[in-house]
């Protein structure tokens, strides 16, 4: 039981620690220019340098619901491992994680919402760039989601014993 727990809370701190770089980082779409490489991400355009990420004015909200939905996935994330540091040491025995798998089952939600609207609206649109493709910023936050997910459940089904 000991090294489940351990095991869960080793996943639990890298899905947190991968949220924090693919939301950070500007690597969601790479392409190729006659230059350099381009690459795109929630935040900047890199191309050689970063400037500020040129966005329509009807994909903008699009790109905002983005940016929240994966903040707050990782506020949940936090949320849900202090959380679970919390109940670990006060929750009686055989009980099980409710709170804990509750939170995280949210946080798996925004990053399904995130992660979807991205998909559905900025896949292949690299401004400036010729055969362009995902990055590992993008299939982190694909990784984070199952993660989560699993996570969750485990949390769930989860007694303290």
């Amino acid at each position: 039981m000991l090294v489940l727990l351990a095991g869960i809370f080793v996943v639990h701190i890298a899905t947190v620690i991968m949220l924090f770089v693919s939301t950070i980082a500007n690597v969601w779409m790479v392409g190729s220019s006659y230059y350099a490489t381009i690459s795109t991400g929630l935040w900047l355009l890199c191309n050689g340098t970063c400037t500020e990420l040129p966005v329509s004015s009807q994909d903008e909200a699009s790109l905002k619901a983005v940016q929240a939905f994966m903040i707050l996935s990782i506020i949940f994330s936090v949320v849900a491992l202090v959380l679970f540091i919390i109940q670990l040491f006060t929750l009686e025995k055989g009980k099980r994680f409710y709170m804990t798998g509750a939170v995280m089952l949210v946080c798996w939600m925004c990053i399904l919402i995130a992660v979807s609207i991205y998909t559905a609206r900025f896949t292949h649109t690299v401004a400036f760039a010729t055969n362009p493709h995902h990055g590992y910023c993008f299939i982190l936050a694909w990784i984070c989601f199952c993660f989560s997910f699993i996570i969750g459940i485990l949390y769930l089904v989860l007694r303290k014993k």
